[in-house]
């Protein structure tokens, strides 16, 4: 079954967010392979998933048939995040830089489908492998070389958390100097700005194929 998990978790509709053009670009190129294919999407501004608490936490790490009801509904809801991430061929995240580091909306769903044991630190599991390509816009440069190098907090990141602990395979796509037309001080940085808004275009088309073209061709419905 060819199955896409695409989570977005900028604040912004896609004609005003860099990282939401770029999967979108994605997306419609894994589509333009697998017509019929399942894409299982998750806008987590629009529609958060809850914060990892106390009650889900304990349910996570105590028999099932010693948990309390409140307990299994807590559980049941991040089952089902798991096994969405655990049904994907492909995982597209968009992941905008809002103060140095990723959106607490898709810290709460990373905290959510990790669950030691099943998704993370062990040997194998569902999700080990999995191609995950993530769009990390961000309105400056923290390339390497540059001067705000020391505070990017978003690819170090989610490659730390999703490769040490789950070991899934990242691939990122970087659109950046997204603020060049809207920052009068960015002025001259404006070419470099829709350069890197291109290439981070023409990335997604290519991968969004690429990533298609490892997936099993099945006919399949879209869930949302």
């Amino acid at each position: 079954m060819a199955t896409l998990l695409h989570l977005d978790s900028a604040l912004w509709p896609e004609q005003n967010s860099a990282s939401r053009a770029v999967t979108a670009a994605f997306r419609q190129a894994w589509e333009a392979q697998h017509p019929d294919g399942t894409v299982i999407y998750r806008d987590l501004n629009a529609d958060p998933v809850p914060h990892l608490d106390t009650l889900t936490a304990s349910a996570a790490f105590s028999d099932p048939a010693d948990h309390t009801p409140e307990q299994a509904a807590a559980f049941a809801e991040q089952l089902k995040l798991i096994e969405e991430l655990e049904s994907a061929d492909a995982v597209l995240i968009g992941a905008p830089m809002y103060n140095f580091t990723i959106p607490s909306t898709l810290k709460a769903w990373i905290d959510q489908v990790i669950l030691v044991g099943r998704t993370a630190l062990v040997e194998e599991s569902a999700v080990k492998g999995t191609p995950v390509y993530i769009v990390a816009s961000r309105g400056g440069s923290y390339a390497p070389g540059t001067p705000r190098e020391p505070l990017e907090y978003v690819q170090n990141y989610l490659e730390g958390v999703l490769t040490e602990m789950m070991g899934v395979k990242v691939d990122f796509i970087v659109p950046e100097l997204t603020l060049a037309r809207s920052n009068p001080a960015m002025a001259e940085l404006i070419p470099l700005a829709d350069a890197s808004k291109a290439k981070a275009l023409e990335d997604a088309a290519s991968k969004g194929k690429e990533a298609a073209l490892k997936a099993v061709v099945l006919p399949v419905r879209e869930v949302h």
